[in-house]
């Protein structure tokens, strides 16, 4: 996983990028609010800190920015800052923040912050995941829907097209499903009987 700090103050970095890496994730660092734009642009980081405050673009526009983008909805974004106001709080996470931290941090409540949003991005990645294979099968899967208009005497089907088909031809035509031809018993003893009926060549 790729997390993503951005704090103008390098001491901060240095520390937050030491406990990301303890917890086994990968980590780049910038210190401005342009540079951390950029970096989201071509490195998509499942996880970001953000400081508030910074030179160029400040952390709350950085949540709105990504929050705009519906390929970065899922990246999960934590604000880091001095400010402790209840209305900064609610500022940062109408912005988009998903989780809101205050200088200075706590290094327990850091980490268990952090393993809670690397849970949060693992279980969005497996959904995201599973919505794609589904949509893969669901686009593979052909079926056979609606009613089927078929020969009562000779027994196929009448297609689209207004063409009459064997019936394991129209099935293999609209599903995934694949025939093995054999001879049923009363269809044997039929053919049997049938072959014992031929008169046996004169002499």
């Amino acid at each position: 996983m790729l997390a993503l700090i951005a704090d103008d103050d390098r001491m901060t970095t240095l520390m937050l990028s030491a406990t990301l890496r303890r917890l086994g994730v990968d980590v780049a660092t910038v210190h401005d609010g342009l540079a951390a734009w950029e970096h989201i642009g071509a490195h998509a980081p499942s996880l970001a800190i953000i400081d508030w405050m910074m030179p160029g673009l400040d952390g709350p526009e950085i949540c709105r920015r990504v929050r705009e983008q519906a390929s970065r909805t899922h990246m999960y974004l934590m604000l880091l800052t001095s400010r402790t106001c209840r209305g900064d709080i609610v500022a940062g996470l109408e912005a988009g923040a998903d989780d809101y931290l205050i200088k200075p941090f706590d290094a327990d409540e850091l980490v268990a912050r952090v393993r809670a949003g690397v849970r949060i991005v693992t279980l969005q990645q497996r959904l995201a995941e599973r919505v794609a294979e589904l949509q893969e099968t669901m686009a593979k899967m052909k079926q056979l829907r609606g009613l089927l208009p078929m020969c009562s005497y000779c027994k196929r089907i009448r297609s689209d097209q207004n063409y009459w088909e064997q019936v394991e031809s129209y099935i293999s035509q609209h599903t995934d499903a694949q025939f093995s031809h054999g001879i049923c018993p009363p269809c044997y003893a039929k053919a049997l009987a049938e072959v014992d009926a031929i008169p046996e060549p004169a002499g």
